[in-house]
C-alpha cells in the first residue's frame, strides 16, 4: 500500500481569522520581537533551530512547517533539520546549537522533580553564550511561546506565509 506524499492545502481552513484584523497592534509586536532577536548576537540559524524545536515540542504543526521552511531557505542540510527532534545524539550541531535546544527543551518540558532551568543548565548556556547572546536566546524562545497558542487554538494553516495563513 502507498501512502500519499503530497497533500492539498487547497481546503484547509483555519479556526479563527486574521487575528490582526482584531488587534492590528500585533504586527507591531511580531515585528519588534523579530527585531529584536536579530540583533547579531546569535546566529539566526540557532533561533530558526530553537523555535523548530519548541514546535516540535508542543505539536504545533505551523509552527514546524513554518521553522522548518525557513531553516530550509537559509540553506540548512536536510540531515540538520531533521535531526532537531533527536538532536541530543545527532552528530550535526554545535555545542552551542545543544545547549540552546537543551534551554528550549527545559522552559518547554514539565520537571516534577524540581526547577525548569536548573543552575547547571544556566552554567552551560553562560559558556557558550554572554548576557546579550543569552538575553536574545531568552527572547527567541518568548517569542515563539507568544505564538504557541496563536497556532494551537487559531490554526493558521501551515506553510502559507503569515498574513496569508488565515482562510476567513
Amino acid at each position: 500500500m502507498s501512502t500519499p506524499t503530497t497533500t492539498k492545502q487547497d481546503n484547509l481552513q483555519s479556526r479563527l481569522p486574521d487575528p490582526t484584523q482584531f488587534f492590528p497592534e500585533l504586527a507591531q509586536i511580531a515585528g519588534a520581537m523579530s527585531k529584536a532577536t536579530r540583533n547579531g548576537s546569535i546566529p539566526q540559524t540557532t533561533i530558526n533551530l530553537v523555535q523548530l524545536r519548541a514546535g516540535q515540542i508542543v505539536a504545533s504543526t505551523y509552527h514546524t512547517v513554518r521553522q522548518t521552511g525557513l531553516l530550509r531557505k537559509a540553506g540548512e542540510t536536510e540531515e540538520r533539520v531533521t535531526a532537531v527532534a533527536s538532536w541530543q545524539d545527532a552528530p550535526y550541531f554545535t555545542d552551542a546549537e545543544r545547549v540552546a535546544l537543551e534551554l528550549v527543551e527545559a522552559v518547554l518540558t514539565p520537571n516534577p522533580s524540581g526547577e525548569r532551568v536548573p543552575e547547571e543548565l544556566y552554567a552551560k548556556a553562560s559558556a557558550h553564550y554572554d548576557d546579550k547572546a543569552l538575553w536574545t536566546l531568552t527572547l527567541a524562545i518568548s517569542q515563539i511561546c507568544f505564538f504557541i497558542p496563536v497556532a494551537l487554538i487559531g490554526k493558521p494553516i501551515p506553510g502559507k506565509a503569515p498574513g496569508k495563513n488565515y482562510s476567513r
